[in-house]
Parts: C-alpha cells; sequence; structure tokens
C-alpha cells in the first residue's frame, strides 16, 4: 500500500512533528516521508479529510466481544472492525466469553480469529479458572502465547490468599495482575449506586465501600507481595484517593476509568432505562468530577470505553434483572471531547501501551505506521444510525458529542468510518 495523507496536524509529544501540519508518505505500512507539500510524482493515492489530524494509534484496556459462545452479541471480526472505525489500533480483550479465556488454547483462539485485522487484539486471560475465583488459572502458558494481563473482568476475587499469590507468582514473567474492586457481600443484591437517586427510585443501592474497601485490601496485598496490579473502571472519589496515596508510597499500580463514569451520573437512571446499568454503578456528579480531576492530576492512567455488548432479551428486562454494561467503541472519543481537553485523551488513549507492554510507535520516519485519524471540532448527537456494533445497548444514545474519528492506518491497511 502506498498512500499519501494530505495536512494532517500531529498530535504526539514523541514526534518531531508535534503540534505542525504536514503531508505523510506510507509505504507499505512504514512512514516513509513527512514534510509539507510532499510531491506526488508516482500518482499515488492521496487522502485528504476535514481538519484531519493524527495521533499514534489508540488502545482500549477494556473490550468485550461475545465470541467465542455469544456471538449473537458481538463476533471478533465485526468487533474489530467497529474498533477500526472509531480510531483505535489495539484492544485488549476481556476473557468474559463462553467458554472463558483461561488457557493457552483459548488464548491462541482468539489470536487466530483476529489475524489480518487493521485493528490488533491482545487477549486478557482469566486470572482464575473458569472465573470462579478458587485455583489460579494457567497463567505463565497464557503468556507465552500472548496474553497481555490477567483478571476476571467484573469479578473481584475474594480469595485475599489467592490474589497475593497470582502477585508473586506473576513476578517470574512479568506479568501484570488486574484486579476489578466490588466486594460482593457488601454490595449485596444492589443495582445502583446507594445515595439520594436510588432511594427516591426504590432500587437497592450499592455503596461505594464495596469498591473502595476492596481497593484498599488490594493495595495492602501489592504492598505485601510486590508485582504489578492494574485496577480497573474506578468509579468513586475516594477510590482515587486511595491510589494517589499508594503510588506516592512507591506502589507498582495503575488505574483506569470508563467513559461512562466520566461523562453521565446516576441522575440517568431517572427513566429506569437499563442501558444505564453498568458495573460499577454510574455515581454522583461529585465522583465525577474527583474523576476528572483524577485523570487531569495523572493518578488515572488509562480511560477505556468499557465496551460490553448484550443482546436484547437481556436489557429490555426490569432494572433489576436486566445484565449490567454498554458499548462505548462508537462513542469513545466524541463523548470524551465534550469533558477532557484533546491532548489528555490522547494521552489516555495511548498509555496502556506501555502497562499492558504492548509497542508504541511515534509519528516518525522510518517508524511503522500505527496512526488513528480524527478531527477534534464539530458537534452532533449519538444516534442508532452511529452504532457498528451488533448490539445497541449503548448509553450515549441521545447524547452530545463533539469531534470524530475517522478510522485508522495500521497493519498496513487503511480503515475508514
Amino acid at each position: 500500500m502506498k498512500i499519501i495523507i494530505r495536512e494532517a496536524k500531529i498530535i504526539d509529544p514523541k514526534s518531531p512533528f508535534n503540534n505542525q501540519t504536514v503531508d505523510l508518505l506510507i509505504v507499505d505500512g512504514f512512514i516513509k516521508k513527512i514534510g509539507t507539500a510532499l510531491p506526488n510524482t508516482d500518482n499515488v493515492e492521496e487522502l485528504k479529510l476535514d481538519n484531519l489530524h493524527l495521533s499514534q494509534g489508540w488502545f482500549d484496556s477494556s473490550v468485550s466481544l461475545g465470541e467465542p459462545g455469544f456471538e449473537d452479541r458481538e463476533t471478533i471480526a465485526n468487533g474489530l472492525d467497529v474498533a477500526a472505525k472509531s480510531g483505535f489500533t489495539a484492544i485488549a480483550l476481556q476473557p468474559n466469553s463462553y467458554p472463558i479465556i483461561d488457557n493457552q488454547a483459548q488464548v491462541n483462539f482468539v489470536k487466530n480469529k483476529a489475524n489480518g485485522f487493521a485493528t490488533q487484539l491482545f487477549p486478557i486471560g482469566a486470572l482464575t479458572k473458569e472465573s470462579e475465583g478458587k485455583d489460579m488459572a494457567e497463567l505463565y502458558d497464557m503468556k507465552n502465547s500472548g496474553a497481555v494481563a490477567f483478571g476476571d473482568y467484573t469479578k473481584s476475587l475474594d480469595n485475599a490468599n489467592l490474589l497475593k499469590i497470582a502477585l508473586q507468582y506473576v513476578q517470574d514473567f512479568d506479568g501484570l495482575v488486574i484486579a476489578f474492586a466490588q466486594d460482593d457481600k457488601i454490595k449485596g443484591n444492589g443495582v445502583a449506586n446507594e445515595g439520594v437517586v436510588s432511594t427516591r427510585l426504590g432500587l437497592k443501592g450499592i455503596p461505594d465501600l464495596a469498591e473502595e474497601l476492596q481497593i484498599a485490601r488490594n493495595l495492602f496485598l501489592l504492598e505485601y507481595a510486590g508485582g504489578k496490579m492494574h485496577i480497573p473502571t474506578i468509579s468513586s472519589a475516594k477510590s482515587v484517593q486511595l491510589i494517589k496515596e499508594a503510588k506516592a508510597k512507591g506502589l507498582n499500580v495503575t488505574c483506569s476509568v470508563s467513559i461512562h463514569h466520566l461523562v453521565l451520573t446516576d441522575e440517568k437512571l431517572e427513566g429506569f432505562d437499563t442501558r444505564y446499568k453498568v458495573t460499577p454503578p454510574l455515581k454522583t456528579e461529585s465522583d465525577r468530577q474527583a474523576l476528572i480531576n483524577g485523570i487531569l492530576d495523572g493518578t488515572i492512567d488509562l480511560i477505556t470505553s468499557d465496551h460490553n455488548p448484550i443482546d436484547i432479551e437481556h436489557k429490555k428486562m426490569e432494572f433489576d434483572m436486566a445484565k449490567n454494561g454498554t458499548i462505548g467503541l462508537e462513542s469513545a472519543f466524541g463523548a470524551l471531547m465534550t469533558v477532557l481537553p484533546l491532548v489528555t485523551i490522547i494521552e489516555k488513549f495511548t498509555a496502556g501501551k506501555t502497562i499492558f507492554s504492548i509497542p508504541s510507535n511515534a509519528i516518525n520516519e522510518g517508524e511503522i505506521a500505527n496512526i488513528t485519524l480524527f478531527n477534534p471540532e464539530g458537534n452532533s448527537i449519538f444516534t442508532k444510525e452511529n452504532i457498528l456494533s451488533k448490539s445497541k445497548n449503548s448509553a450515549f444514545l441521545g447524547t452530545n458529542l463533539k469531534g470524530k474519528a475517522y478510522g485508522i492506518l495500521n497493519q498496513g491497511k487503511l480503515i475508514l468510518g
């Protein structure tokens, strides 16, 4: 493939062309030349888009795709196409399929399914067998097959000793443990954030303590055992503070927040719309502001869509009975642009590669072309027509968005939405 990208503004602090508007010549998946008004002597295909901006390829650290087992929700093929058109050159795939990705064969299966796509898939192996929290899964074998981390998605590990052993065990091969935090006993039968809204609506509440107590415990275990821990999708002000203090002590801990927790609050539950039923539950405006501040001061390392397709049969139910989860890839960039500066979004969309040991490439001559194309300007409303996923359970329907992702150039392929 040969293509000249015209008049693109580079947003990449690691590039000598940062904040410059330039042309790029891409040849066979590499950036051959960067400059202004590059000549097109070979009649190469050209690409010119309105207010085009380029950054290093975006990475989403938490994506569920259903396959194998739940192909009615989403397939790997369509999910990777959605990710590409949403601006993501790489995703970390959660193990919550059927069967669970808890062994070498399952890791190889999803990797083989992802071969040949522009968006690269990096599997997260289950931390425990069948994600049941009883016995440790085959972590070393999965690591050798390409698993980039180990966790049980939205299942918190009750057995503190098992988490301690896992943290110690993975140090021999530089593994990353993902420790989702929600104490099931404190959560009980709760379905919404415990507070004014849940009380008014008569919904069983989940106190912030369910998350914060588990985070505190997990940080104590990390301090004792050593190793690397990633705490995904934190949602409360106190959680931000706990992680900030742990980092100040020198613990090797990182964390992420979902886009819906940065944009939406539990006020959305007024209509009992199950699209807003997520794990952890949507919180208050003061929590949302604390999460924004955690992003801006560097406490929170990553932002994820936490994309989780759910079929209509499990969403069109009474609120108490409906499954948790929202899709988020298609709306990710536009939603974030309404609450955060562009440079911050790009940083949080690319920093995860380092945390998950995924190669990254600066936008420079001679480098692999791993690029996201986007326009940070323009306003729109997210509608069903914008949903590319098989499942339509988006919490962002009807939400105002700013800017748009055009697509990606990666693996020698140009994919535009």
